[in-house]
């Protein structure tokens, strides 16, 4: 089999799982795969102004919309799995109760700093907390409060170092950081959830790119993404 050179643009959300599996298929296929990670929003800014790749993995929502619009091979759409919105300490701090509503409420209002990933750069996590927080009644109480991270890893980089008390995001993005805990996902009334998966770009590297998704949605790989939070 030839050597082919893919490019995967991928959410923040699936970094963990998809950072360990890619080097297995590179190791077991004769092809490289070069790995960007960001946020949603800022890849699908990324593909939408034109920027080349053979593979983008999203989330369902934006990957469902850009099929109808005709931007992927027909059929090449594969789901990874569900990725929750949590809250992570650093390790060996004590653990906040986010058990209830109040709780979680509570544990917010008490933080000395809170990090999320920012609203304006695309972050699905930092765009639906900042919903949460006005619809939790506490904006304004948090405003001063909070640090912002370009990606989910950003955030929870700025707790394991100490530049946030707590950290907002998916529980996915908390996981492979050594030297966090995560507390837990929301309250079941402040429910985050979502899905990812990936797609194929049209393009001269299909065939590879198909091995790719192959390998990435197998199911020891789906093992492999519920290791790290994505269920």
């Amino acid at each position: 089999m030839s050597q082919t050179k893919l490019k995967l643009l991928a959410a923040g959300a699936t970094e963990g799982p998809v950072s360990a599996l890619v080097p297995e298929f590179i190791r077991a296929s004769s092809h490289e795969v070069d790995v960007e990670f960001s946020t949603v929003g800022a890849l699908k800014d990324r593909f939408n102004g034109g920027e080349k790749a053979d593979v983008i993995a999203l989330s369902t929502v934006v990957l469902e919309a850009l099929e109808k619009e005709g931007r992927f091979v027909p059929g090449s759409r594969v789901e990874f799995g569900r990725a929750f919105c949590g809250v992570a300490i650093r390790d060996g701090f004590l653990m906040p109760n986010i058990a209830t509503p109040e709780a979680f409420k509570k544990a917010l209002l008490n933080a000395r700093s809170v990090a999320q990933t920012d609203p304006a750069l695309g972050g699905s996590s930092g765009i639906y907390f900042a919903k949460l927080l006005e619809r939790m009644g506490i904006a304004n109480e948090m405003k001063d409060k909070l640090i912002y991270g370009k990606t989910g890893r950003d955030v929870g980089l700025l707790v394991r170092n100490l530049r946030a008390e707590l950290g907002v995001t998916f529980t996915s993005e908390f996981i492979p950081i050594e030297g966090l805990k995560v507390v837990g996902i929301f309250p079941k009334e402040y429910e985050f959830v979502n899905a990812y998966g990936a797609a194929i770009i049209p393009g001269p590297s299909v065939d590879a790119a198909r091995a790719l998704l192959a390998f990435l949605s197998s199911p020891a790989a789906k093992t492999r993404f519920r290791d790290f939070g994505l269920e």
